[in-house]
């Protein structure tokens, strides 16, 4: 199983978190963090704006975290949502993620700029879909890596619905409920993504999804019990 701790937006751009927070998924036992790269265009509108910016993965920020993610010996990727953001995470990362949004593109054969250039490194697209991908052109092409998600902030455990998970290679957790992830994993999920946070009591803008630390510990902890009773 392949556990990725989504750091996201919820390290504020503070150098000294973001570390702690590596850190600590290296020690619960993730095997990589991940991270978001947008422009400014489109969270203009967001009144998080500042903090968005912050935190977006830039070329004024990408190599400490490189250099951080080095140190404590565990992976970052991250997700683009603009074309030069590919240009600029390619040199760093080994694999790409793909949010629900442009998701629902692919599913449709919609290939954007944005995707096409992603698929032009190579490199393993994990995407993230509500829906099926067995109808889609990419379903079967190992580059490709699906997760059930549904796209609300934060999603109530009766929307979701996991009958068609055996479409999917895994899970990307939009709940504050641990019984979500836990469910993916027992009906098969490889690969579980999961909201993080340093502090629930600070008003870190993913909060409402993620887990904090002791969360985190706990539910590895029951997720890595379920990958040993199932081998």
């Amino acid at each position: 199983m392949f556990i990725v701790a989504e750091i996201g937006v919820n390290w504020d751009g503070n150098f000294v978190l973001v570390r702690e927070m590596m850190e600590k998924a290296k020690e619960f036992g993730c095997d990589a963090v991940k991270f978001q790269s947008f422009y400014e265009e489109q969270v203009k509108e967001h009144p998080e704006f500042v903090r968005l910016m912050k935190s977006s993965i830039s070329k004024n920020n990408i190599k400490k975290i490189n250099d951080i993610s080095k140190e404590i010996e565990i992976e970052w990727f991250c997700t683009p949502m603009y074309e030069d953001a590919v240009d600029l995470l390619d040199p760093y990362v080994t694999r790409f993620k793909i949010r629900e949004k442009d998701g629902k593109e692919i599913l449709k054969n919609n290939l954007s700029k944005l995707i096409e250039k992603i698929m032009c490194t190579k490199k393993e697209i994990i995407i993230s879909s509500n829906s099926s991908p067995k109808e889609c052109q990419f379903f079967n092409n190992s580059k490709f890596k699906w997760l059930y998600c549904e796209p609300k902030y934060p999603c109530e455990l009766s929307e979701l619905n996991f009958k068609d998970m055996k479409d999917f290679n895994g899970f990307s957790n939009h709940t504050a409920n641990a019984i979500a992830p836990i469910t993916a994993a027992i009906l098969g999920a490889e690969i579980i993504e999961l909201h993080i946070t340093s502090n629930k009591n600070i008003n870190f803008i993913d909060n409402n999804v993620s887990f904090d630390y002791n969360e985190l510990n706990n539910l590895i902890k029951q997720l890595k019990l379920i990958e040993k009773i199932k081998r």
